[in-house]
């Protein structure tokens, strides 16, 4: 379900000419921030179309990209950027809000419908519990897309069993066949929870309130458990664990739920046998979504945006395009999903309810973009660690830090060794052609 960005790079360039043509009249542009390859990219045209149809004005967008949260935000922040509207993940928004660098969303759209009101119920309770302080953050931001965290592994060698379990990650089994997800809280957050997982089985403490806990001591205890993993880990990966699997180059990879159906998609065609599991000890449910920054220009044609992503058409066709799932809860989603389920051959009711509601309490679906009630139960969702972040990255570095062994410093002194051994033989071939010549 991947895609080349080429046409989005060429809709940008031509917004950017569109924007000097038009004098800087920002009434007629609109700013968009986004991830690369997380929209069907022939939306952002007929946006444009759809918005004069609705509100007899033209816009033209200017679709720009980022690769990491904090990049976007640190734009954001220094007031340099007016973009309109950008997709940053819970845990961002969380610190927009804090911060004030929100702008509430417009939701009265005169004669055009208010397609709001399809966001699942479930994903409007998880965006009330990002900590605005006494905004409601549900006024500042729609979600996108979502997912949880759990692992891809290979299903050809391993049974779910084998890997329910987040003690798989130092089991001796996978040495040099683990790909781990370089992205800390994600992976920080389920191991503490397995750390207490006795206690949230006793009631002494709830997944909620492990999701706030920054603590000293339980970054210790991470920190320990990360250590044990290292012996196993091939490669802390942002984006390249997925394909890494389909070419079975290792076994078990603590992936984004989004990154392990496209996984097994690519892996089927190639006779590849992948699966996807959320551990029992319980994870989190990540999700990303719209808001319109603090220096935006075109509150207006932001708002419209936004609501022009919750149409279900538009919704679905996002899905198919990039692989991720829509935040869109309402029949018309709910019933493409459940006929796509039945294509690719699933047959394995789940309750899907707390997303789609009653209808769905025994539904056919892809159980990796919607986990049965049970997984969810036992998933928390990330916040913004706030101070203790660079607490956090610390701990993330000392891990990964060490994890280079001894051939592989070796490798690495011989291979610069060559580069500078080969660069001055280069060097004295140039000088004796240049005396040559002379």
């Amino acid at each position: 379900m991947r895609k080349s960005i080429y046409n989005i790079l060429i809709i940008t360039l031509l917004s950017f000419v569109l924007t000097s043509c038009f004098h800087n009249d920002r009434s007629t542009i609109l700013k968009v921030y986004n991830w690369a390859d997380y929209i069907d990219e022939s939306l952002v045209a007929e946006f444009e179309e759809w918005y004069e149809e609705e509100t007899g004005e033209e816009v033209h967008i200017v679709y720009q990209l980022f690769d990491i949260n904090e990049i976007m935000l640190a734009k954001i922040q220094r007031g340099k950027e007016d973009f309109d509207v950008a997709c940053p993940s819970d845990y961002i928004i969380e610190r927009m809000l804090q911060n004030d660098l929100l702008i509430p969303i417009q939701k009265d759209f005169g004669d055009t419908p208010n397609y709001l009101g399809n966001v699942s119920p479930f994903m409007d309770e998880m965006m009330s519990k990002v900590e605005g302080g006494d905004k409601d953050p549900r006024d500042y931001a729609v979600g996108y897309m979502w997912g949880t965290t759990g692992f891809l592994y290979n299903s050809r060698y391993l049974t779910e069993e084998d890997v329910d379990s987040w003690s798989a990650l130092w089991d001796p089994q996978f040495k040099n066949k683990l790909f781990v997800k370089d992205a800390f809280r994600d992976v920080y957050s389920p191991l503490l929870l397995y750390a207490n997982y006795d206690r949230i089985q006793r009631g002494e403490v709830s997944i909620d309130s492990l999701m706030f806990d920054s603590s000293d001591e339980s970054i210790a205890i991470v920190e320990e458990l990360l250590k044990k993993t290292k012996p196993n880990v091939s490669g802390w990966e942002a984006d390249f664990g997925k394909e890494m699997m389909t070419k079975e180059k290792a076994l078990l990879n603590l992936t984004w739920s989004g990154d392990a159906a496209w996984a097994i998609d690519e892996a089927a065609e190639v006779d590849v046998e992948l699966a996807y599991t959320v551990p029992k000890e319980g994870s989190i449910v990540w999700f990303d979504g719209w808001v319109i920054p603090k220096y935006a220009k075109n509150i207006k044609a932001a708002s419209y945006f936004i609501n022009f992503m919750c149409k279900p058409e538009n919704a679905i066709r996002n899905m198919d395009e990039i692989g991720y799932v829509s935040v869109i809860g309402c029949d018309e989603v709910m019933q493409y999903m459940h006929e796509s389920a039945l294509e690719y051959g699933y047959d394995e009711p789940v309750d899907a309810s707390y997303f789609f509601g009653e209808a769905a309490d025994s539904i056919i679906l892809n159980p990796i973009f919607y986990p049965d009630m049970s997984v969810i139960e036992r998933c928390g969702m990330l916040h913004d660690s706030g101070p203790r972040t660079e607490k956090l990255l610390e701990m993330w570095s000392r891990v990964k830090g060490d994890n280079l062994k001894n051939w592989m410093v070796i490798a690495i002194l011989v291979f610069f060794g060559l580069i500078l051994v080969a660069g001055i033989i280069r060097k004295e071939r140039r000088r004796r052609q240049r005396l040559r010549r002379w």
